[in-house]
């Protein structure tokens, strides 16, 4: 889903190929295609795509680009980190998990776009669509069934390789946060408790706030925990036909159990179908085949991943809630309309639904009216 607003791109270019000159070393033949937005483009950040030709050390060279961007506007995270998600790219590239090649990050020259970025090689491929969700529109519904099994399987696969990457011997241990909890659940608890402070900004949101009690008093322990990529979806790779070629996003990079993976693109997948009413493309595989597979493959049973659902709606509603309010600020919407989006969506309905809670239009009605 595009974001609300439009950067002005004729402005831009320049002081790009300006920044791209200093960076490449001032190189005369430098040719730099325009810069453009995909439609595709998210809520919490920016994406640019370009193309560079220039010659380096003699030998012509030629990059498609993508620029991911710092949001300069309202944002849907309460902090934003491009050298995290930079340098995660950087250490995943020494595995077996494919990640576009990360080539520049820019983190105190604000005079290009006015936040910081980072430059990555583009990946060919395709990446299923979330508008309109893979289940009920967009070039998911044209292919195989056969080739639908293999796409989502594919999802699992690359979570597997994710969590069986030692977090130490990778360079990941700085993720650990131990201000924040005793284990990385305890963390990521505590972390999203705060965004959701932040988020609800002292509104009651009654379906978030049912389901933070319920995280809270079930809590597993004793669980393994790694490197957990945060934002685990099919919607975040990109398919060179049925195969992985590249793993996106690391916005939410952490460490903790892998079942918050698991649950997060469970969770995802029944958004985009029974979330929207809608029944799931044939050849997807179940859920019970899905963790079967990642079992085999990771070596780790999946055994809370009711749990990890309910956190993940948890989560989600709390983006769901800025981008509510985001949709105000930049009048998209009225207040009303804000309002009742915090409360009622197809994120807060489908965790009612995990958790027996009465429907979020029940809310509305005693909120909103």
């Amino acid at each position: 889903m595009p974001t609300p607003w439009q950067r002005n791109l004729e402005q831009d270019t320049p002081k790009f190929e300006a920044w791209l000159r200093r960076r490449l070393g001032e190189p005369r033949d430098l040719e730099l295609g325009p810069l453009v937005a995909p439609t595709s483009s998210g809520f919490s950040n920016e994406t640019l795509l370009g193309s560079a030709a220039w010659t380096e050390q003699g030998k012509k060279r030629s990059e498609s680009l993508v620029v991911r961007i710092q949001p300069t506007g309202y944002q849907v995270f309460p902090e934003y980190d491009m050298g995290l998600q930079f340098r995660t790219m950087q250490l995943l590239a020494k595995t077996d998990v494919p990640v576009p090649r990360a080539l520049w990050l820019e983190t105190e020259d604000a005079s290009v776009f006015g936040s910081p970025f980072y430059v990555m090689a583009k990946v060919e491929g395709r990446v299923p669509t979330d508008q309109p969700p893979y289940h009920v529109g967009g070039w998911m519904t044209e292919i195989s069934p056969a080739e639908r099994r293999a796409i989502f399987l594919g999802g699992f696969e690359m979570m597997a390789r994710i969590h069986k990457l030692d977090l130490d011997k990778t360079g990941f241990g700085f993720l650990r946060r131990p201000e924040l909890g005793a284990n990385g659940l305890a963390q990521e608890l505590a972390y999203y408790e705060r965004y959701f402070e932040w988020a609800a900004a002292g509104r009651e949101q009654p379906i978030a706030e049912s389901a933070l009690a319920w995280l809270r008093k079930h809590a597993p322990g004793g669980e393994p925990e790694g490197l957990v990529w945060g934002d685990a979806r099919i919607g975040n790779i990109i398919f060179a036909g049925t195969q992985p070629a590249a793993v996106l996003d690391w916005e939410m990079v952490t460490c903790g159990s892998p079942e918050k993976d698991v649950g997060w693109a469970v969770f995802l997948d029944r958004h985009h179908s029974e979330g929207l009413d809608a029944p799931r493309l044939e050849g997807f595989p179940s859920y019970d085949e899905c963790l079967a597979h990642y079992e085999s493959l990771s070596g780790h049973r999946v055994a809370h991943l009711h749990y990890y659902q309910v956190f993940a709606g948890f989560r989600f509603s709390c983006v769901m809630m800025r981008i509510a309010q985001q949709l105000l600020h930049y009048g998209v919407m009225t207040k009303e309309q804000s309002r009742a989006m915090e409360i009622e969506n197809t994120v807060t309905k489908l965790t009612a639904k995990l958790l027996d809670l009465a429907p979020p239009s029940e809310h509305v009605k005693r909120l909103v009216g």
